[in-house]
């Protein structure tokens, strides 16, 4: 009970990071399934099955606060879908002793993109509101796709800083487009998981502790992209991610790191981490200030003295 308990917890929190972000629902759920030790692909496969009742209550949601772009959600969902498929697959067909250590790996990859992602780089703004053009989604919705089921997440941390980075979309259209083309992924990864695995290793009490989560979270998360800084909550979220999936790759057959060695990492690691946390607050703050003082000068009255200059 109390380990359902958490998995609902669990689901809230990174539903609530997904939907204000457009990303890490599945990589975060995913890292904690995998350090309390299920199988990969079974992780990958409980994860997806709960994302499709999360990602469609989350679809709704931010449809109904005017944050998708359905022309977007089609043109990177289905090849996503096509994508999560094979992914699927290919994963359930790896070993297990083969498949943690490359899951970990993928998510930490993941995990150090969000960090550096969210702390450093900030948003082009230049060419808001021109179009995408279908020859860049479909081939990112099928990376993208693939990267998500056989790393048990990804589909955020790919597609979402893709489409910020083209300056072409409003952030809150690209978190809520994306986290509505993300239903046929994860329901295209769901059957590309059941068809290869069966039920096996999937504790579908687990699916509806995660779903549970998610569904109370969806509704606050839609409405949360409009307030919560993103950078600060990506790279914290970030830093989550980079520091779990360390610690079961440094545990593996593929490093077997003494126990020093593993602390010496560890504190450099929560080191930059910190770091990159509070370089996020002060940029915000000083972006948050910029944009306030702006506001202030075209707010003055004519006749002051004062030139506004656009």
């Amino acid at each position: 009970m109390r380990r359902l308990l958490l998995l609902a917890l669990v689901g809230l929190g990174a539903q609530l990071v997904d939907g204000s972000l457009g990303m890490a629902y599945g990589v975060t759920s995913t890292t904690l399934l995998l350090a309390i030790g299920t199988n990969p692909a079974a992780a990958s496969a409980t994860v997806h099955l709960a994302e499709i009742g999360t990602t469609l209550a989350s679809g709704a949601s931010h449809w109904r606060f005017g944050n998708v772009d359905w022309r977007v959600v089609l043109r990177i969902g289905i090849p996503g879908a096509v994508g999560s498929f094979a992914g699927a697959t290919f994963l359930a067909g790896l070993d297990t002793s083969v498949a943690a250590p490359v899951m970990s790996l993928v998510l930490l990859t993941l995990g150090v993109y969000v960090l550096t992602r969210f702390t450093v780089k900030g948003l082009r703004r230049d060419r808001l509101g021109h179009p995408l053009r279908r020859r860049f989604l479909a081939p990112l919705g099928l990376f993208a796709g693939f990267v998500d089921a056989t790393g048990g997440g990804g589909w955020g941390p790919v597609g979402t800083p893709a489409l910020l980075a083209s300056g072409r979309m409003e952030p809150r259209k690209v978190v809520g487009s994306v986290d509505t083309s993300e239903f046929l992924v994860s329901l295209a990864a769901s059957l590309g998981f059941l068809l290869a695995l069966g039920t096996a290793g999937v504790d579908v009490a687990w699916v509806l502790a995660l779903l549970a989560g998610g569904l109370v979270a969806a509704p606050v998360a839609a409405w949360l992209v409009r307030h919560v800084p993103p950078r600060v909550l990506g790279s914290a979220v970030g830093g989550v991610i980079v520091l779990t999936n360390s610690r079961t790759l440094l545990k593996s057959e593929w490093v077997d790191a003494g126990e020093g060695t593993r602390w010496i990492v560890y504190a450099m690691l929560y080191a930059v981490w910190a770091g990159a946390v509070a370089w996020s607050v002060r940029a915000h703050r000083a972006e948050q200030a910029a944009v306030d003082a702006e506001l202030a000068e075209l707010a003055e009255p004519e006749g002051t003295g004062r030139t506004v200059t656009r």
